[in-house]
């Protein structure tokens, strides 16, 4: 969640990088930010509440001067929002910088209280540069202190650490689901949480493992294992256009990644889909037809949004390719002893490929035995690195914190992955795959069509923007748009918002009904259309509103609903897709209305990367 960044170089330069590496990284949320610059050999640490541009402003009174320095966004965890909580934390001459959680932080605090230490903050991050200090006036060198420092710790962290008697260096280390990317330069290096921070200036990056320990002066790089060991790593070259992160003339990011779903989905079909031969290549994946067909069960796991594609997913496995599946939310799935094992398949699903709870859950199904095939955004991430296979959703870089984008492009992934497991169990013909690929083909034009709702969408927001409450409903497939679309509502608009399925609306939620709570009725699916026909009638029996989204051309839908969105027919599992984009567009124009933050609603983040 928190961004990191890092400057060591031959100018003094370090404020301009840092500034402009911390604004790259304010897609992932935050609430205050601060940076330490080693000026004329002493250390410069400026922290502000709230947003970039009260650092900036800071720094344009007072800048600071020098060649080296750390930067940082943070997102609380331990201890509020302040500046005296804002990162970089200060003991001596040591300053430090960390993202990511310190599990065993109550013990390792009650300890340096004992020794007299005394804390500035509430967080569990100055701990850090307390165990650090102490080491350095026991005349450890400053990668020594970091070495013997981080054998303490327990749990996530990615940190880097500047000292002012040691100022032509940096220090870095990493453990769990917090990134540290270090970017090659000339006659300078960087470092950072992520890639966008530091690609304008370097295409040449190494990814540290694992309680690796890295050191950074401007003409080397050097990386430690956790026994000090020296560790040789070749850079990987980056290809990728900073500039697809700029908004483009849109207003918003949300509504640029919205309006780009079109080229998403068709960039993650690509060259994947084979026509001719009514095949599937995954990238070369290879997957055994006879393990395939020994598999006794797969096992999706995700968060948020992906994990509602991943229900998605879970509809199209056991219909295509007619194998159990299960669906666990990531953060739960280690918690009730899961019977997995070499004979199943885990798909860990994760736009940043850093969330931490999908990383750890896909580490444990594999320390039990389990293949793991991750679907991924984001080239070189820890899941993409770690898993067995990785299928790459072609989505480009996804900057508003509430995916689309993503979103739609992880289901289209899950589908290729269907068809082609059910090609190699025999649940599917190949002429079978080729009908689902000429589906797949007029999906994007169906997305295209779908985007002209954008003005009458607002419309309707127009008059239904005041409420307080929203649900949402759908059966089968539906189901998981309804959850999807409460999802996006509430994260952008702070309307509360659940969704249900259909089935489920008079155990309960009926109870809600009256004629101030908008309901969003998913009727896309000829096969469930009667019973969610009944479920909106009974909303309206209880003067509830029911906003419909219906195939093109519906002419039942006027008889159980207040507002339709009718959107193309599209075949069943793709349905889902095309009924998603609406419930974007419907969120999108309620958030704008009521003036919150779209593309960086408050208390979220892009990549959760603790637990």
């Amino acid at each position: 969640m928190c961004g990191i960044v890092g400057y060591v170089g031959h100018e003094e330069r370090a404020q301009d990088v840092i500034l402009d590496g911390l604004r790259r990284l304010e897609y992932r949320g935050y609430d205050s930010a601060g940076i330490a610059v080693i000026e004329d050999g002493k250390l410069r640490v400026v922290r502000t509440l709230g947003k970039l541009v009260n650092l900036e402003a800071a720094l344009r009174d007072v800048p600071v001067h020098g060649a080296i320095g750390i930067g940082h966004t943070r997102w609380a965890t331990h201890g509020r929002p302040s500046s005296v909580n804002a990162h970089p934390h200060c003991v001596g001459s040591v300053a430090i910088i960390h993202n990511g959680i310190i599990e065993n932080h109550a013990d390792l605090r009650d300890q340096l209280l004992e020794q007299g230490c005394a804390f500035q903050s509430d967080t569990d991050s100055e701990i850090i540069a307390h165990l650090i200090h102490q080491q350095r006036a026991q005349g450890a060198s400053l990668l020594r202190a970091v070495q013997v420092a981080v054998e303490k710790l327990e749990g996530s962290y990615a940190i880097a650490i500047t000292d002012e008697d040691e100022p032509e260096e940096l220090v870095a280390a990493r453990n769990g689901g917090s990134p540290v990317i270090i970017g090659l330069g000339e006659r300078e290096n960087f470092l950072a949480s992520d890639i966008p921070a530091i690609r304008p200036y370097t295409q040449r990056m190494l990814m540290l493992e694992d309680r690796e320990v890295a050191r950074l002066k401007r003409d080397s790089v050097e990386i430690f294992d956790s026994e000090g060991g020296p560790v040789e790593r070749s850079p990987r070259l980056i290809q990728w256009d900073p500039i697809q992160a700029e908004k483009g003339g849109y207003d918003r990011f949300m509504q640029k990644e919205i309006y780009e779903q079109p080229r998403a989905i068709s960039d993650t079909i690509g060259t994947r889909v084979l026509e001719e031969d009514g095949d599937i290549d995954l990238d070369g994946i290879v997957l055994e037809p006879d393990w395939v067909r020994a598999l006794e069960g797969i096992q999706l796991v995700a968060c948020g949004s992906a994990w509602h594609a991943c229900l998605i997913g879970h509809y199209m496995l056991e219909r295509l390719a007619r194998i159990r599946t299960w669906v666990e939310l990531a953060s739960e799935f280690r918690y009730r002893s899961p019977l997995i094992g070499p004979r199943h398949l885990i798909i860990p699903v994760s736009q940043s490929g850093e969330t931490a709870d999908t990383l750890a859950a896909m580490r444990h199904a594999k320390e039990l035995g389990a293949r793991s095939l991750a679907v991924c955004n984001v080239h070189e991430s820890s899941i993409a690195r770690e898993a067995d296979d990785t299928l790459y959703t072609l989505a480009g870089p996804e900057i508003a914190v509430a995916s689309t984008k993503c979103f739609t492009s992880q289901v289209i992934a899950l589908y290729l992955i269907a068809l082609k497991l059910g090609l190699l169990r025999g649940t599917l013909s190949h002429d079978q795959v080729r009908k689902a690929i000429a589906a797949l083909r007029r999906l994007p034009r169906l997305m295209q069509e779908t985007l002209a709702l954008w003005s009458p969408l607002e419309d309707i927001a127009r008059r239904h923007f005041h409420a307080r409450d929203f649900i949402f409903i759908g059966r089968g497939i539906g189901y998981p748009v309804a959850l999807e679309g409460a999802l996006k509502l509430k994260e952008i608009s702070y309307i509360h918002a659940e969704g249900y399925a259909a089935g489920e609306l008079k155990h309960g939620p009926i109870a809600l009904i009256d004629e101030n709570v908008p309901v969003v009725v998913v009727a896309t699916q000829p096969e469930t259309y009667a019973k969610i026909a009944a479920n909106a009638q009974e909303v309206r029996a209880r003067s509830g509103v029911v906003i419909a989204v219906v195939e093109a051309g519906d002419k039942r839908a006027r008889e159980f609903a207040d507002e339709i969105i009718e959107v193309p027919s599209a075949p069943d599992p793709l349905s889902a897709v095309v009924a998603s984009v609406p419930l974007q567009i419907l969120a999108y124009h309620i958030a704008t209305l009521k003036g919150t933050d779209v593309d960086q609603p408050r208390n979220l983040a892009k990549s959760v990367t603790v637990e």
